[in-house]
């Protein structure tokens, strides 16, 4: 009999449309990706001829649980030209990917009888994470009037003697929401734990980026070089986090994961050293695939009233056609040939949208967003006919 904790653990719904979609693939369909989050660039070629020249040199065995001093240091010096943060090496914790650092810190921080707040949209892992400890999260509802944004105020209101942490995520998956200095500041001011996500740091169009780390040196932020480099196979992350739990967070660390891929780490210090003109392009072209996608989205009357400005996602408002979004999205699928996540996968507060990502060709996306188009046309005439 399989331990019951499974039972409180819900599917990645995007990933039920992914596999979906690369069956209806192998029989012969083209369908136009942009339900996943997942950048279609190649990794850059520095990154790549590190990883190639740490192999040759045998570099495949263990290295410290906390990852190699080279990586840390450079990890440290990223946030110091960034955000003019002092952070030391000694404070960081090289992980497989984002996702085990994520289940240390929560680790670290939860257990039975405490609480976890957390916006509702959310991205889809962080209450399966914390439900896995046996805790129950509590949900900050956000909508398009408060702009997606996780207030201060509201949050103070959620907090009790059982709150152990705040969890925010900017830029935001799925809203692609871009918090401010000030909004960070107020969250940092409040008498908790706060755990950011920063993995689509960088990835900013207008205004300017902050990390909570500006803000509070007692926060944990969750980082990696999946999104911002195209590195997503490569399962290389890091958790900055407070002294004092740094030993905790090791001795887990060297349970459950042991440490970092060696050679992926050598790969992950020329990433931060010497990428940032491949970034750059990077982003560039996003923005204009992110313009394209708005535009569209305004003409056919799905825009949200809050614009993304980070990430490589946008959600539409399908409100006026559905408020059933996991059975609409798989609907576009199979009419449309069009791949597109369900925006219940990210809470009750994403209901009636549904999420695109723009991590693809802009020629992809103009197929798509013209497939859509059709596809909503004809479902209004139905709609009208019944």
């Amino acid at each position: 009999m399989q331990a019951s904790r499974t039972d409180n653990i819900s599917s990645f719904i995007v990933m039920d449309v992914l596999e979906k979609a690369k069956l209806m693939e192998a029989q012969g369909n083209e369908i136009i990706h942009l339900e996943v989050g997942e950048p279609d660039f190649p990794t850059p070629e520095p990154v790549t001829e590190a990883a190639i020249k740490a192999l040759r040199k045998q570099d495949t065995h263990y290295t410290h649980s906390l990852g190699k001093l080279e990586l840390r240091e450079e990890i440290a010096a990223y946030y110091w030209r960034k955000f003019r943060v002092d952070i030391s090496p000694e404070q960081i914790l090289v992980s497989s990917g984002t996702s085990p650092a994520m289940l240390l810190v929560f680790s670290v921080l939860l257990e039975q009888g405490r609480e976890a707040i957390l916006p509702n949209p959310y991205y889809a892992c962080y209450p399966n994470f914390i439900r896995f400890l046996n805790v129950e999260p509590v949900f900050l509802p956000t909508n398009e009037d408060n702009g997606f944004k996780m207030r201060p105020t509201e949050v103070q209101k959620l907090i009790n003697p059982s709150t152990r942490a705040v969890m925010i995520n900017s830029p935001a998956n799925p809203t692609g929401v871009v918090m401010s200095a000030e909004d960070l500041k107020s969250l940092a001011a409040l008498d908790t734990s706060i755990i950011s996500d920063e993995i689509y740091q960088g990835l900013v169009y207008e205004g300017e980026e902050h990390s909570i780390l500006e803000y509070s040196q007692d926060a944990f932020v969750i980082n990696g070089f999946s999104k911002l480099f195209a590195m997503t196979g490569w399962r290389l992350g890091y958790l900055i986090a407070p002294r004092e739990y740094m030993r905790s967070l090791q001795k887990m660390q060297q349970n459950l994961f042991i440490c970092a891929s060696s050679f992926a780490q050598e790969a992950g210090i020329v990433a931060l050293r010497d990428c940032e003109d491949h970034v750059q392009k990077m982003r560039a072209t996003y923005d204009q695939r992110r313009r394209y996608l708005l535009a569209r989205l305004r003409d056919m009357g799905l825009a949200t009233r809050v614009e993304p400005t980070g990430a490589f996602y946008a959600l539409a408002n399908v409100k006026e056609y559905t408020r059933d979004s996991y059975s609409f999205a798989f609907e576009i699928l199979e009419k449309a040939r069009v791949a597109v996540t369900p925006g219940i996968d990210f809470g009750s507060s994403c209901e009636g949208y549904i999420r695109l990502s723009y991590a693809n060709s802009l020629d992809n996306i103009k197929e798509g967003m013209d497939r859509l188009e059709k596809f909503l046309k004809e479902y209004q005439t139905k709609m009208a006919a019944d």
